[in-house]
């Protein structure tokens, strides 16, 4: 008898919660500074003690409202298996958090520490040839662009339809990556996705739920970067929107 595999039918996209990086880099930016003082490399930022908080009233969330969940995927970057571990605790799941190096952040390249006026000041060349290539398809040296995100998107996507995730997934990741989600599964053009961007922030501890009951497809989008479980336990609601070439972590 031939079987037909079913892809999963809902994700859940989760931002890490607010990371140390994230409160440093919007200090930087707010005082004019040039560059951003981080102890550690971008994968071992942790989460700042607001962070934590907000992944423990996303965990709270998934415990009052549901859903069961039937797979849980994390970026490999401490900040977003942090997140997902408090909120899994919180919830009184016990799903081995898979992680994935597809879901990690953008990778910034040379403009990595450095403040939107820094890069301004020190990179002016790289500043034209970004604002002449635009958000999509410009590439940092060293880095990636959001076209190089998509491909990572698409990839994963592919990889979780041919196993075994019938139900609802949560992958927690990051800013850029949720963006990238919403372009890949919902099939937004390049303007749409850009224009969507200028206007929405995915904050931090959000969930961006899509869905598509059939398995097959392109998806829904149910809600986006909702944080209302957050201000409802009193935590600050932090958006630090990254992804504007500044290393907003």
């Amino acid at each position: 008898m031939s079987h037909t595999r079913m892809g999963a039918t809902e994700l859940w996209l989760v931002r890490h919660g607010e990371s140390t990086a994230n409160a440093a880099a919007s200090r930087a930016e707010a005082e004019g500074a040039m560059t951003i003082e981080v102890d550690q490399p971008d994968a071992d930022v942790p989460l700042s003690p607001i962070g934590r908080r907000q992944a423990g009233a996303l965990g709270r969330r998934l415990l009052e409202t549901g859903p069961v969940l039937d797979g849980l995927w994390s970026s490999p970057y401490l900040r977003a298996q942090q997140t997902a571990a408090i909120a899994q605790e919180q919830a009184g799941f016990d799903l081995p958090i898979r992680i994935d190096e597809r879901l990690r952040d953008r990778e910034l390249g040379i403009l990595d520490l450095l403040t939107s006026a820094g890069v301004e000041s020190r990179l002016p060349e790289e500043a034209r040839r970004r604002r002449w290539l635009g958000k999509f398809y410009y590439r940092p040296p060293g880095g990636e662009s959001w076209a190089d995100v998509a491909l990572r998107v698409r990839s994963f996507l592919g990889d979780l339809d041919h196993r075994d995730d019938r139900g609802r997934v949560l992958v927690v990741a990051h800013d850029a990556v949720v963006m990238l989600f919403l372009y890949v599964c919902t099939g937004l053009t390049e303007p749409e996705l850009l224009a969507f961007s200028r206007t929405h922030t995915v904050t931090n501890a959000s969930v961006t739920r899509l869905s598509r009951p059939s398995g097959f497809g392109i998806w829904s989008l149910e809600e986006f970067s909702n944080d209302d479980h957050v201000a409802r336990e009193g935590v600050p609601r932090t958006a630090h929107p990254g992804d504007q070439d500044v290393a907003i972590h």
